[in-house]
């Protein structure tokens, strides 16, 4: 994976309107393998931020929508 598709794969998890659904149907990656990706790339702080952001956040499960 290029750095430019990691950065776009990590704009896209930040952004509120953008589900794990849609992320997948872009890139691939299923909701844990993007979470593993974000807990590889960003900083221990910005991961746990992101992390606690989402967590059952409706809009990033489009399926409970």
């Amino acid at each position: 994976m290029t750095e430019s598709e990691i950065s776009d794969i990590i704009e896209k998890a930040w952004q509120d309107d953008v589900s794990f659904d849609a992320i997948e149907a872009s890139t691939g990656l299923s909701e844990s393998e993007v979470i593993a990706l974000m807990r590889r790339e960003l900083k221990h702080s910005s991961f746990k931020m992101w992390r606690k952001r989402v967590s059952g956040r409706k809009t990033k499960h489009f399926k409970t929508k």
